[in-house]
């Protein structure tokens, strides 16, 4: 039998604020243990909330990025549950009148054939709520540590309809649903700072069958591609317990990645039943139109839409429009390089390939990249211009990062330009087809690798510095005679 995976996540996003989401206190990350904390969110006797403009601002810009219906009118409520790192022992958030109401995005997802496809992924609600604090067991040996300094920073839970169907199209809504996120500044998704988290709902069911499977929630998942593992992995375990005539039971279960395996937190019965109230102290109130049609204005170019610009005006292939697009710092970079004059089709390898696992190596940001995107552009004039070849321009983007100068004047200091005469070219392929006999018989024998071995030798006899396109030129012309 043939099973349809039905999946759908929650994903809290840590809204980008100084201040928490009811009270003046820091959203400081890694400050000492409880230092930004204070009777409100401590949920002191007679303390009373206030919203954060900010973040109520930054909600809303979220949800029209993902298409959501903002609400006209919204309220805040009471979750109730008792956990060590909930002090008031309810959470404020947001039940039935939720700052976003219905949306969607737009993904491209890659294909097992490696080809993108386009769907589109239903966006349940998105809305406001204060986190908990943080339980720290390590090195303690009776009980445990509570940190209050992340309870109140506000939260932008997102939740999407079920409406993904595997492991990869997961991968892909996350991917897409952080670009969108960082392009509109509302957070900056560090999931390492625990600015992105994710829960994920996952049921199977036979293929074509339109009632829904039983459904597990899995948590702990502290990456995307720990998000793809999970999921794959409960996919796979609920057909093989379907197939052995076990029933699916709805709980909520754990990652393990170092055995790269779920494994049962608490059952359906031990849910939570939250009894949402709203809360006294904050009374519902009406957005304006004029607030929420002036942050619609604020919005950018979102990263779908600027891929298909980038494949419609440079002419880029599909990977590269997604990939450049997937970090808007790193668009801006690419595009930087174009407006300098350059071939895009240029500009994008260089920018993916070479520039990028330079920064890699060197562990750093595009941000933090000491060689600008003008930089980089002058890099690439040169190869157009025939100054240098490809493996020259290497070495020179290495000089680039440790020295700071142009490539123009590394060149030249250097003594590095390429070598395009056609006379010196022709002795040093003359001395490489005499040299490697052995690479000239496999290449006449129809071996075309056999090629690269003479090739390299001509580069060698020229140090590194001979045109590429006449190297060949004369070699092709050379062996076929």
């Amino acid at each position: 039998m043939t099973y349809e995976p039905v999946i759908g996540l929650e994903v809290h996003v840590q809204l980008k604020t100084k201040s928490k989401l009811f009270c003046a206190c820091s959203t400081e990350f890694g400050a000492e243990g409880n230092a930004h904390t204070c009777p409100v969110c401590l949920g002191w006797p007679g303390s009373l909330p206030v919203v954060n403009e900010q973040a109520l601002k930054l909600g809303i810009k979220a949800g029209l990025a993902l298409n959501c219906k903002v609400a006209e009118r919204l309220k805040f409520d009471r979750k109730n549950y008792f956990y060590p790192d909930l002090p008031k022992a309810y959470q404020i958030s947001q039940y039935d009148m939720p700052v976003n109401g219905r949306g969607e995005v737009l993904i491209e997802t890659k294909m097992p054939d490696g080809k993108f496809v386009e769907k589109k992924i239903g966006i349940t609600r998105a809305h406001l709520e204060e986190d908990a604090g943080k339980l720290l067991h390590e090195g303690i040996v009776d009980g445990s540590l509570v940190d209050y300094n992340r309870g109140g920073v506000p939260l932008l839970e997102i939740v999407s309809e079920p409406d993904i169907r595997s492991a990869q199209e997961a991968y892909d809504y996350l991917t897409a649903l952080k670009a969108i996120l960082q392009y509109v500044e509302v957070s900056d998704c560090d999931m390492e700072k625990g600015s992105l988290r994710c829960d994920a709902n996952v049921s199977v069911r036979p293929a074509g069958q339109e009632k829904f499977g039983t459904k597990v929630e899995i948590k702990n998942l502290n990456s995307f591609k720990m998000v793809q593992k999970a999921i794959q992995y409960e996919i796979e375990r609920q057909i093989a317990a379907i197939e052995d005539g076990e029933a699916i039971v709805q709980e909520t279960r754990l990652w393990n990645d170092t055995k790269s395996a779920t494994f049962s937190m608490r059952s359906k019965e031990e849910a939570h039943d939250y009894r949402y109230f709203p809360d006294p102290d904050l009374v519902a109130f009406t957005l304006s139109r004029e607030l929420v049609d002036g942050i619609k204005k604020t919005l950018p170019e979102l990263p779908l839409a600027k891929a298909r610009r980038f494949i419609k005006e440079f002419g880029l292939s599909e990977y590269d429009a997604y990939t450049l697009t997937e970090d808007k710092k790193l668009a801006d970079y690419f595009e930087g390089c174009v407006k300098e004059g350059v071939s895009a089709k240029l500009a994008s390898n260089w920018t993916l390939t070479e520039l990028l696992a330079v920064l890699n190596e060197k562990k750093l940001s595009i941000e933090a990249s000491p060689v600008p995107s003008q930089k980089l552009a002058g890099l690439i004039r040169l190869i157009e211009q025939g100054t240098i070849n490809g493996k020259i321009a290497k070495d020179v983007l290495g000089e680039m990062f440790t020295s700071g100068k142009t490539a123009d004047v590394i060149v030249k200091e250097k003594g590095l330009v390429q070598v395009s005469d056609t006379g010196l070219i022709e002795k040093a392929v003359e001395k490489a087809i005499a040299a490697n006999p052995n690479a000239v018989a496999e290449f006449k024998a129809g071996k075309q690798k056999a090629l690269g071995a003479i090739v390299g030798a001509v580069m060698k006899e020229t140090g590194g510095k001979a045109n590429p396109k006449i190297v060949n030129e004369i070699l092709q012309k050379k062996l076929q005679n």
